[in-house]
């Protein structure tokens, strides 16, 4: 438990407690405090449940991660508790938008709780993105064409599953798939799952229960690393008219 002492400490200074208001508020002795935080021992189970249900974070990050790296606000409740969500500010405390880059995309599935990880991700700012805590995330093969290969879909958190809108693209971080750029219909209400479609119909669509996302992300803005030229720009005007009139069409349909 390499990081119990130091997160014990930073998490009672982040609440601004002195070592005896925090140990009366646990029931602890001060001195009980003092050694944990200097690391002159350990805390066994019993007290790490006291710590998980002080601070309202799983016993895991408590253990598992560096939390000096986290600023309080980097913490989302998630099931009635709070979980790690890792973010970087700049000397202005402006959140910075963190890159994955393409070649570490298959990485983020087992670093994107981690802030280590995430603290060695390049960062970048761009002033014109709305209020929210975004990424960019590398966008690979063409399931959303006209979204090219090596594009990059900058994108804002989402923190509840079930704001879901229907038909809006999104990155979908699951359990067995990682990360996955696709148009999300919210089918939370019929089975708890979310529909996750291709734009290019040689891909079927698919659902995916909510209980196997880990994180959703909403389409902001993206980045083309390469120029389109004329005859693909004309064919995804043509593709983007008849995608809307079909859903035209639909809404008629339900009148």
């Amino acid at each position: 438990m390499k990081h119990i002492q130091a997160n014990i400490k930073h998490l009672r200074m982040l609440k601004k407690l002195s070592q005896e208001r925090f140990a009366d508020d646990l029931g602890w002795s001060r001195s009980m405090v003092g050694s944990y935080e200097e690391g002159r021992s350990e805390p066994p189970i019993d007290r790490l449940i006291d710590l998980s249900n002080y601070f309202n974070i799983p016993i895991d990050i408590l253990v598992r991660n560096d939390l000096r790296l986290a600023k309080d606000t980097s913490f989302i409740e998630v099931g009635g508790k709070r979980v790690l969500f890792p973010v970087t500010v700049n000397e202005n405390n402006e959140d910075l938008i963190e890159i994955i880059p393409a070649k570490a995309s298959a990485g983020y599935l087992s670093g994107y709780d981690d802030p280590e990880y995430i603290e060695q991700l390049q960062k970048i700012k761009l002033p014109f993105l709305p209020t929210g805590t975004h990424r960019a995330f590398p966008i690979k093969g063409d399931s959303m064409l006209p979204v090219k290969d090596g594009a990059f879909v900058v994108a804002k958190f989402v923190e509840d599953i079930t704001d879901v809108r229907d038909g809006r693209t999104y990155i979908v971080l699951t359990k067995n798939d990682g990360l996955v750029y696709k148009r999300l219909y919210n089918k939370i209400g019929d089975n708890n799952t979310l529909l996750l479609s291709s734009d290019n119909k040689a891909y079927q669509p698919y659902e995916v229960k909510t209980e196997n996302i880990l994180e959703l992300w909403e389409f902001t803005c993206c980045i083309n690393t390469q120029e389109y030229d004329e005859k693909e720009l004309k064919l995804s005007s043509i593709t983007r008219m008849f995608h809307d009139l079909k859903v035209e069409l639909e809404a008629i349909k339900q009148l």
